[in-house]
């Protein structure tokens, strides 16, 4: 369990950050660009919770959610070569497969897609559109960390699961797809 007694610790006052393993790094590495929007993502997702509470679908956003600061304690901490199994906390492929698992539940109720949909209907999904988008956004930020540094094995693939399932989740809280905001090609010409 973590116990914070002090919020600020004043050692990041000259631009540099503690990493989980300890070790020191500029506060805009590609490391702590990619854990800290992981995080911004999470919040988003609080956002959308203030609009399921009491849903399945918040039940889902909370595991997220948790799962989330898993992902950032991953990246946090720099995989090793000699890594002992569970000497850090790594995102694992049952949370992956957890959220295919929802996505494949929550697909089943909706229409196939005729258009591309745009951002907006009911304030949760519009919300998940903006929580998916920061998604996309650590995800590449995670695959550009892994072209330079050792990331934990299944961090992409979870980002890259999580913005699939906030995409269907935003369709399905926009009652069951029937009031998506669909892309009218060249509709403004």
């Amino acid at each position: 369990m973590v116990r914070l007694t002090r919020i600020y610790t004043k050692s990041g006052d000259k631009g540099a950050t503690s990493l989980g393993n300890g070790s020191r790094v500029p506060k805009q590495s590609l490391r702590v660009e990619a854990y800290g929007t992981v995080d911004e993502a999470n919040a988003v997702i609080g956002l959308v919770r203030l609009h399921t509470q009491g849903s399945e679908a918040d039940v889902m956003l909370a595991r997220i959610q948790n799962d989330l600061f898993d992902l950032g304690a991953d990246l946090c901490t720099p995989p090793t070569q000699d890594e002992a199994p569970g000497a850090a906390l790594r995102v694992t492929a049952s949370q992956v497969e957890r959220l295919e698992t929802e996505i494949d539940a929550m697909n089943a109720e909706l229409a196939p897609l005729n258009s591309f949909i745009l951002p907006g209907g009911s304030p949760a999904s519009a919300y998940l559109h903006v929580a998916r988008t920061v998604a996309r956004r650590a995800e590449r930020l995670i695959c550009a960390l892994a072209q330079e540094e050792q990331v934990g094995e299944q961090a992409i693939v979870y980002a890259n699961r999580l913005s699939d399932h906030l995409f269907v989740m935003a369709r399905l809280l926009n009652a069951k797809g029937t009031a998506d905001v669909l892309w009218v090609p060249g509709g403004n010409r």
